[in-house]
C-alpha cells in the first residue's frame, strides 16, 4: 500500500489538472458511468460531524472512501476545518492501493469544481471576482479562479478583520496582484462578476439585492440541511445547477429552506453540472440571468482526485510503500 501525505499531495495534484479531473468524472456521475452512496454523517459534539463518503469509479476500476471530520470552529485553535484520509482499493482484486491525505485533497477539489462550473456558467467577460470567506477555501478558490477566468480585481470579505488582512497580504505576494479588502459582505460583492461564498454560516451572508444581473456564484459553505449561505431571494432569482441531485434534496440547506418557505418549488434545480459539462443541458442563457452552482462535495471527486495521485506518485516514484 502507498501511503501519500499531505505535503506529497499538492506535488502530484496540480490545480490546472484537477478542474479537467472533476470535469470529466461530474460528467461520467451524471450519465450514470460512476457510482456513489449519499454521505453518512455521524453527529459528534459541539456540531462537529464524521463524515464517510464511498464510491465507485468503473472506468479507473477502483472503489473506495474518503472518511473525514469536520470542525466548523477549528479556526479558531488553528486547526483545518476538515481532516481526514481516502482509502483507494483496485475494484477488481479488492486490493488496498493507496491512503490518501484528505485534507489537501478537499481543499484543491472542491476549488477544482467550483472552477469548472464557474467556465461554463460565469460571463465571458467576467472580471471582479468576489470571495466571502478567508480560510483554506477561500485561498484555493483564488488559484482556481484565476485559471478559469482574467480577473483584474479581486475583493475578499471575512468577519474577522486580523484574517481578513492576512489572506490580503498572502494572496497579493502569492499572486502578484492588487487584493482589496471589503468593509462587508455587501460592499463586496455589489461590482462582482463571479463570487464565492466559502464560510462556515448557517445564516446567510449573501443577499439578492446585493448582488447585480449577469453574476455567477458558487456557494460552498454550507453543507447540512438546516445551514445556509445564500437568502431565498437570491435562490429564487438564480439558473440552479448542483454537484448531485440526491445530494441537495437530502443536505443542501441552500436549496432546502427556499423550498420549505415556498420561495421555490421541487423543479427549481436546472440539472446537474456534470450534466451541463457532457452538453446534455445548457449552461447560461443570457447575459443578464444569475447563474448558481450548489457544491457539496462528493465522493466521487474524492476517488478521483486520489487515483490521479496515486498514478503520478508511482510514475514519479513519490510517497511511502508499507506492508499491509
Amino acid at each position: 500500500m502507498l501511503v501519500i501525505g499531505q505535503n506529497e499531495v499538492p506535488e502530484l495534484l496540480s490545480m490546472k489538472s484537477c478542474i479537467d479531473v472533476m470535469e470529466s468524472v461530474l460528467a461520467d456521475l451524471s450519465s450514470g458511468q460512476a457510482v456513489q452512496s449519499l454521505r453518512q454523517v455521524l453527529p459528534l459534539q459541539e456540531g462537529n460531524l464524521l463524515g464517510l463518503m464511498p464510491g465507485y469509479l468503473p472506468r479507473e476500476a477502483v472503489a473506495g472512501a474518503k472518511i473525514i471530520s469536520i470542525f466548523p470552529h477549528n479556526h479558531h485553535a488553528g486547526l483545518p476545518s476538515h481532516q481526514g484520509a481516502v482509502a483507494l482499493f483496485d475494484s477488481v482484486t479488492g486490493v488496498l492501493k493507496a491512503l490518501v491525505d484528505g485534507q489537501k485533497i478537499t481543499a484543491i477539489r472542491t476549488a477544482a469544481v467550483s472552477a469548472a462550473a464557474t467556465r461554463v456558467l460565469a460571463r465571458e467577460d467576467a472580471s471582479t471576482l468576489a470571495i466571502l470567506g478567508t480560510g483554506e477555501q477561500a485561498k484555493s478558490h483564488l488559484e482556481a479562479m484565476l485559471l478559469v477566468r482574467p480577473f483584474g480585481r479581486v475583493k475578499v470579505w471575512g468577519p474577522t478583520t486580523a484574517k481578513t488582512q492576512q489572506f490580503q497580504a498572502e494572496m497579493s505576494r502569492k499572486f502578484d496582484m492588487e487584493i482589496v479588502v471589503a468593509e462587508s459582505a455587501q460592499h463586496a460583492v455589489r461590482d462582482a462578476d463571479v463570487i464565492c461564498t466559502v464560510t462556515a454560516s448557517g445564516e446567510p451572508v449573501l443577499r439578492r439585492e446585493w448582488v447585480k444581473e449577469g453574476v455567477h456564484i458558487n456557494a460552498v459553505g454550507a453543507c447540512r440541511a438546516g445551514d445556509r449561505e445564500l437568502d431565498s431571494a437570491l435562490v429564487k432569482q438564480s439558473r440552479l445547477y448542483v454537484d448531485r441531485l440526491e445530494s441537495a434534496h437530502h443536505e443542501s440547506g441552500d436549496y432546502l429552506i427556499p423550498l420549505r418557505e415556498g420561495a421555490i418549488g421541487p423543479d427549481h434545480i436546472v440539472g446537474e453540472i456534470g450534466e451541463c459539462f457532457s452538453g446534455k443541458i445548457k449552461g447560461r442563457g443570457t447575459l443578464a440571468e444569475i447563474t448558481l452552482f450548489k457544491a457539496l462535495g462528493l465522493a466521487i471527486e474524492d476517488l478521483a482526485a486520489a487515483q490521479f495521485i496515486y498514478n503520478e506518485a508511482v510514475r514519479l516514484h513519490k510517497g511511502m510503500e508499507i506492508a499491509f
